[in-house]
């Protein structure tokens, strides 16, 4: 019968077979595993021959051995940083983490067939630096799974500085190519280099006739670029003046204590200025534009670096600065009459269009003043043309003076010039042409001969004699060859009348100063009558002015030109001292009950001498203070401290007080509560519709209703019929004046009405 069973030997030949395969493959593992740590081995030493910092991250684990290259390369010692995961994922900077998890990813997924990044690490000491990684996989042979990444890391900080500046310089040389404005470009220039240095600050200094001008400092404060700018170069201001005085690189360690800061250091010290280094900005001639300076905030002179970057910033800033002064002079060129350094026709075109734009927006007008010289081709016949660009070149400049900045005076041609004006106040275009033609008429020595020149002038003025530049310049031609026609030596506007109220009004100004210093004024009187007794109560002042040529000259013109010129102060004090010097003399005569009423001006009243100098007029007349009435007008009314002031020192001193021409004006009725005065003047313009319209009667009747509940007096002007002074009383209104009762009279004919005392007694002879 046959064993089915194994025999011994048999059993014992496979058990040895079995031990033999196994052995092999122990074996073949060891060979396996000891070629991997060969080939780590060999990995390992290649990496530590170069600059490359090793890691390698167990995907089992998470735990990462990183290199000492590794760790010295972001600023760490061997045994600083714990070998895990979380280790690199606090080193990886914050924007750079999801790109970096993304790519590693990717690549263990098999996505991408190979791994490269660039990100950026914080180094210890809290910069950033960029590196270059690149890793491969580990896989287990039996199962194909990724068991390691193992890797490498390049700090290319260097590199990406240098991409970084390059494209910066780069698009700084696009901006002077496409024309950005320098100011733009140099703050560019700055930040460029400072990027480059961290801690440092750099500045562009302009050099204009012979001063450093602020040219672009974006990390430098205002305070001292402000403080700087407008200094002249010399040998002892600071390293940039230094510099562009001598024209060579200047460096300073130590602002503190270096004698070429000892004049200004103390507006660097404060912002933590300590060095500068300053190189000469110069164009491709040689000329020296200005400087750039680089400043720390530290002691210090520069490196090989940044002594080759403050060259290379200064032959950029160069370039700029060559590019816009040659930009300024084709400009100058373009736009500036060469012979007279005036605006030419271009820019006069230029700015009418502007000043047009300006007058439609904001709802003005601007004056054109079109100059002719008079006789200008005999002085070139006789004298020669190069005589003739003299006296043109002089009188340019006259012209130019006679104007403010924001006026523009321009030379079209030849002998003929214009200047725009904005009209800031009525005929201030018909000063302007005064004061060319009082200037232009100097004499002036040419070719040993003395010369009295002359012009004419036209005027036209936007919108009114024209709405677009053809039609002005038209309207001002014509106005020339009116005053030429008119005997040169003058002005015209292109609207004769224009020209006759121009020249009154100019009349009144240089007239009327002579008028008040040798009191060639005089007053008229009216009397102020109680509607009850019928007394004369109180007597108006009125200034009066006959002049030889102009004759009668109404108040409301000689007032306001006595404030524009500034003569109001003595013209008032004039009337004062005259009017209380009258009442005393009336006083004198027997009428002790009456007060005397003097208009004030707004501007005197707020003036900070009135007070005094009503008291300086009480003291040297002798006129009681309660028998002078000071009127102002209603603008004067209002809650504004100094107005209350005034008011309140005025009834301190015991002076009556009164509010003219009382609802004409725009003052707040809230307002009168808070004003000391003693009564309410309404004025001609409701006394003459009260009658005839009920509206107007009613705002007087509410006039007085409400002056009395406020405690004070009313007083009407212009009374003219008896009708109307019955209204008036009716309405419970206590004093008036006007023609029903007397014009405004010399002094003799109120004594007259004094010794009558009673309106009655002159009805008949009104």
């Amino acid at each position: 019968m046959n064993n089915t069973n194994p025999s011994h030997s048999q059993l014992l030949q496979e058990n040895q077979q079995l031990r033999a395969e196994l052995a092999i493959v122990k074996q073949l593992s060891e060979m396996r595993t000891t070629e991997l740590l060969r080939s780590e081995e060999r990995f390992s030493l290649a990496m530590r021959g170069t600059s490359d910092g090793l890691w390698d991250w167990n995907l089992e684990t998470n735990n990462v051995y990183y290199s000492l290259r590794w760790k010295n390369m972001l600023g760490y010692g061997e045994h600083e940083l714990e070998d895990n995961l979380n280790t690199l994922t606090n080193l990886i900077h914050p924007d750079d983490r999801g790109m970096l998890w993304e790519k590693v990813q990717d690549y263990l997924t098999g996505s991408v067939g190979s791994f490269e990044v660039e990100m950026r690490m914080l180094h210890k000491n809290g910069h950033a630096i960029f590196v270059l990684s690149r890793a491969f996989l580990v896989t287990r042979e039996t199962d194909g799974k990724p068991v390691r990444l193992v890797g490498t890391h390049i700090d290319i900080t260097e590199r990406k500085k240098a991409e970084a500046f390059d494209n910066k310089n780069t698009k700084i040389l696009e901006m002077i190519a496409i024309g950005h404005p320098a100011p733009d470009i140099y703050d560019a220039i700055a930040l460029m280099y400072e990027e480059r240095h961290p801690g440092m600050r750099c500045s562009m200094l302009e050099l204009d006739d012979n001063k450093l001008l602020h040219g672009g400092a974006p990390s430098l404060p205002k305070e001292y670029c402000d403080a700087v700018s407008g200094l002249e170069n010399g040998p002892s201001v600071g390293s940039c003046g230094t510099s562009t005085y001598t024209g060579e690189r200047v460096l300073v360690e130590n602002i503190e204590t270096d004698p070429k800061w000892e004049k200004i250091k103390h507006v660097a010290l404060p912002h933590g200025m300590r060095c500068c280094w300053s190189e000469p900005i110069k164009n491709s001639s040689g000329k020296v534009l200005g400087a750039f300076g680089m400043y720390y905030n530290h002691p210090a002179l520069p490196d090989k670096d940044e002594l080759n970057d403050l060259k290379s910033a200064a032959r950029l800033a160069g370039i700029v600065m060559e590019r816009d002064q040659a930009q300024k002079r084709i400009r100058t060129l373009a736009y500036t009459d060469e012979l007279t350094g005036l605006a030419n026709r271009a820019s006069f075109y230029q700015h009418v269009e502007e000043f047009t734009k300006a007058a439609n927006r904001h709802n003005r007008r601007f004056g054109l003043l079109f100059i002719d010289l008079d006789g200008f081709k005999g002085i070139n016949d006789s004298l020669g043309h190069n005589t003739g660009d003299i006296l043109l070149k002089t009188l340019a400049t006259r012209m130019k003076n006679t104007c403010r900045d924001v006026d523009l005076v321009a030379r079209l041609s030849g002998d003929e010039f214009c200047i725009l004006v904005e009209e800031i106040e009525d005929d201030y275009a018909a000063k302007v042409a005064r004061r060319c033609l009082d200037a232009i008429s100097q004499t002036i020595e040419l070719a040993a001969r003395k010369i009295t020149p002359s012009c004419s002038i036209g005027i036209a003025h936007y919108p009114d004699d024209g709405k677009n530049l053809s039609t002005l310049l038209k309207a001002a031609d014509t106005s020339l060859y009116t005053a030429k026609e008119n005997g040169k030596n003058q002005y015209a506007f292109y609207k004769p009348e224009l020209t006759y109220k121009a020249e009154y009004r100019f009349q009144i100004e240089q007239n009327l100063r002579e008028a008040i210093e040798k009191k060639q004024l005089s007053l008229a009187y009216q009397p102020q009558i109680n509607v009850n007794s019928g007394e004369i109560t109180g007597i108006e002042a009125l200034a009066r002015w006959h002049h030889p040529q102009l004759g009668q000259v109404p108040p409301a013109d000689f007032i306001a030109t006595a404030e524009k010129i500034g003569m109001i102060q003595p013209l008032t004090e004039w009337i004062l001292k005259t009017a209380c010097s009258q009442l005393i003399t009336w006083k004198i005569a027997g009428y002790r009950t009456l007060r005397m009423a003097v208009n004030i001006s707004s501007s005197l009243f707020l003036d900070k001498d009135f007070v005094s100098l009503v008291k300086r007029v009480i003291d040297e007349t002798g006129i009681m203070p309660d028998e002078l009435e000071l009127e102002v007008t209603e603008s004067i009314a209002q809650t504004d401290s100094r107005n209350l002031s005034i008011f309140q020192k005025l009834k301190d001193m015991g002076v009556f007080l009164a509010i003219d021409g009382f609802g004409t004006g725009h003052s707040s009725f809230a307002s009168l509560r808070h004003l000391n005065a003693d009564r309410l003047k309404i004025g001609k313009y409701f006394v003459d519709d009260m009658l005839d319209d009920n509206k107007t009667l009613t705002l007087v009747s509410s006039m007085i209703e409400m002056g009395h509940k406020l405690g004070y007096g009313i007083i009407a002007e212009g009374i003219e019929t008896t009708n109307q002074l019955n209204m008036l009383k009716k309405l419970g209104c206590e004093t008036v004046q006007g023609y029903l009762f007397s014009k405004s009279v010399h002094a003799d004919t109120i004594s007259t009405l004094l010794s009558g005392n009673c309106w009655r007694s002159r009805k008949g002879s009104r």
